[in-house]
């Protein structure tokens, strides 16, 4: 049977409606402890982490995961012999496991980084400092998180 025009134009248009409205579904996505531990070695290879000399300011429970304020330290002299090279900030399950990594010097004066982060759930909080003798410290800080972020809309 062949159709005929007003079908064909009723069909296009209700294709049309229905593919203007968006199919909407949150889903949360969480990185495992497995990536948490990928992400810390692709940055400090087989080198030993040892604990101790990193100072990570953090609250320990956090009413919203949208704007997390934090601060790490590093107890270090800052002299051209001995200090910091780097901060690298990790989290364990939020959808990417490196929050972010931080690249210092001598001439800093002050081994210190603050910013703000979003977590996505009660979950662990990793700094690591890597200082110029090639040494590795970490602290690690358990945070509870009443209200997640870093939903993701899923079209």
């Amino acid at each position: 049977m062949p159709t005929t025009r007003r079908q064909f134009l009723s069909l296009a248009g209700g294709v049309t409606a229905a593919g203007t409205i968006p199919i909407v579904t949150l889903r949360r996505l969480h990185a495992t402890p497995a990536m948490l531990n990928t992400a810390i070695r692709n940055v400090v290879g087989e080198a030993p982490i040892r604990t101790g000399r990193v100072k990570l300011d953090i609250p320990p429970l956090v009413e919203n995961g949208n704007t997390v304020p934090m601060m790490v330290s590093v107890a270090s002299p800052m002299t051209a012999d001995d200090h910091v090279k780097s901060i690298h900030i990790f989290n364990e399950k939020n959808p990417q496991p490196n929050i972010g990594n931080f690249y210092l010097g001598p001439s800093c004066g002050r081994a210190q980084v603050a910013t703000r982060i979003r977590l996505a759930d009660t979950q662990k909080v990793v700094a690591i400092a890597r200082l110029s003798d090639d040494t590795f410290w970490q602290v690690a800080v358990d945070v509870v998180v009443t209200l997640a972020a870093c939903t993701e809309e899923m079209n």
